[in-house]
C-alpha cells in the first residue's frame, strides 16, 4: 500500500471523510477498486448524476492516482477516498457502514501475476470478496451488490473447435459464432488467476442464495476505454495503443489470431447501473457482459485498426502461447438484454478511436514498462 500519497480526502487508516458525509444525510456508492479505470468512469458517471462516491484503494498500480486527482478536482467534496486494502477487514467494515450501493472492482487482474505469485493473488482476489461479504453479512441493512468477474472462469475452452481465416480464428458451430459463449457453459477454473476469481464469482452467488444478500456477478469479457493504462498483461487495447503512441514494439503471444469481444467501458458502465437498478429481480445470477458478437475484434485486426488510425502500425514481437490463452472468447449478452435492455451502444471503430484520442491528450501516461514491473493490482 502506497503511504502519504497527495490526494484530497485520503486519510491514512480510512474514512474520517465518511463522517462529513453523513452530516449530508447523502450516504456514498462504494467503489472497491475505484481508482482503476472502470471504477474512475463508473464514479465520473454516479457523481454527474449528483450522488457522492466512495473510493477504496490501494493505489498499488501506476497512474492511479492521477484518476483520484481528477475526479477529486472535478467533484469536490462528494469523492470521498479511503487509501486501504481489500486484504484489510476491519477497513472494509468501516467502509460498508452507511453506503447505499456496492461495485466490487478491486482485484488482481492478471494470469501472469497469478501464475509468479498465487498466494497474493489469492488473497486479494478470494480472501478480499470474502471479507467484503462477511462486512455485508454484518449489517442489518445490507446495501446490494455488484461484482466484477471474468470469462476466465470458463477455462481454455479447448472443446470449441476454429478454424482460422487470415487473421482470426473463427468456430465451426454456428450458434457460438452467431451469439458468443453463454452463461450455461460449465465452469473450468484455469491458472491461479481464473481459480480466485471463480471462486469468488461462486461466493458471491452463494451469499446471495444463502444469505439473502442482493448481489450479481458480471463475468466481463475485455473492456477498453479512457483512464486506462494498459500492459501486456491486462488492458491490452490500450496497450497496444499505448506502444504505437511511443513508437515501442509490441509482443504477440501465439498467432495474433485470438479473438476477443471488446467493450466500450461506457456500455458497461449503463450496465453496471442497470444491474443495481434491477438487483431485487437479478440478484443470485451471473451474466456474461461484453462487447458481443458484433464488437469482435483479433489481435492482428486491431494492429490494423490501429495502422489507419495512426499512420503506421506498431512492430511486432513474436513469443509462445501463454497458459490459459483462450483462442476465442465472444460474450453472449442476450440473458442480460433480455432482463434489462441493456445493448452496447458503441462501436469497436469509435470506441477505439476514443481511447487512442484520450491516451494521446493524457498527461504523463506511465511508461507501459514501468507499469508491468509495477505488479498489476
Amino acid at each position: 500500500m502506497r503511504r502519504g500519497v497527495p490526494v484530497r480526502g485520503v486519510t491514512r487508516s480510512g474514512l474520517a471523510p465518511l463522517r462529513s458525509a453523513r452530516k449530508r444525510q447523502r450516504r456514498p456508492v462504494l467503489i472497491t477498486g475505484g481508482a482503476g479505470f472502470v471504477g474512475t468512469n463508473l464514479a465520473q458517471r454516479l457523481l454527474s448524476s449528483g450522488k457522492s462516491v466512495l473510493i477504496f484503494d490501494n493505489l498499488s498500480r501506476p497512474g492511479v492516482e492521477k484518476n483520484v486527482r481528477w475526479l477529486c478536482e472535478r467533484y469536490g467534496e462528494r469523492v470521498q477516498v479511503a487509501l486501504a486494502d481489500v486484504r484489510d477487514p476491519y477497513a472494509l467494515r468501516e467502509a460498508v457502514q452507511h453506503v447505499e450501493q456496492v461495485f466490487h472492482l478491486a482485484a488482481q487482474v492478471a494470469v501472469t501475476t497469478s501464475l509468479a505469485d498465487p498466494r497474493d493473488d489469492f488473497e486479494v482476489n478470494l480472501r478480499g470478496t470474502l471479507h467484503l461479504l462477511e462486512a455485508l453479512r454484518a449489517l442489518k441493512q445490507r446495501p446490494p451488490l455488484v461484482y466484477t468477474s471474468t470469462n476466465k472462469v470458463y477455462g481454455e475452452l479447448q472443446d470449441i473447435v476454429l478454424r482460422q481465416n487470415t487473421t482470426r480464428f473463427v468456430p465451426i458451430d454456428q450458434p457460438i459464432r452467431r451469439h458468443g459463449i453463454g452463461e450455461e457453459r460449465p465452469l473450468q477454473f484455469h491458472s491461479p488467476y481464473g481459480c480466485s476469481k471463480g471462486a469468488a464469482d461462486q461466493y458471491v452467488l452463494d451469499y446471495a442464495r444463502i444469505y439473502g444478500l442482493p448481489a450479481i456477478v458480471f463475468r466481463m469479457s475485455c473492456i477498453y476505454g479512457p483512464h486506462q493504462f494498459g500492459t501486456e498483461d491486462q488492458g491490452w487495447v490500450a496497450h497496444f495503443l499505448i506502444r504505437a503512441l511511443d513508437h515501442k514494439p509490441l509482443t504477440l503471444f501465439g498467432n495474433g489470431m485470438q479473438v476477443r469481444d471488446i467493450l466500450f467501458v461506457g456500455d458497461l458502465v449503463e450496465a453496471l447501473l442497470l444491474a443495481q437498478e434491477n438487483i431485487d429481480a437479478l440478484s443470485g445470477q451471473a451474466f456474461n457482459i461484453g462487447g458481443g458478437a458484433s464488437n469482435t475484434v483479433s489481435l492482428l485486426e486491431l494492429i490494423d485498426l490501429i495502422g489507419a488510425l495512426h499512420g503506421e502500425k506498431p512492430a511486432v514481437r513474436w513469443a509462445e502461447w501463454r497458459p490459459g490463452d483462450q483462442k476465442y472468447y465472444v460474450s453472449d449478452t442476450r440473458k442480460f438484454e433480455k432482463a434489462t435492455g441493456w445493448s452496447p451502444q458503441v462501436s469497436l471503430q469509435e470506441g477505439v478511436q476514443t481511447l487512442y484520442r484520450w491516451l494521446r491528450r493524457a498527461p504523463a501516461v506511465p511508461d507501459p514498462q514501468l507499469v508491468a514491473e509495477g505488479r498489476v493490482r
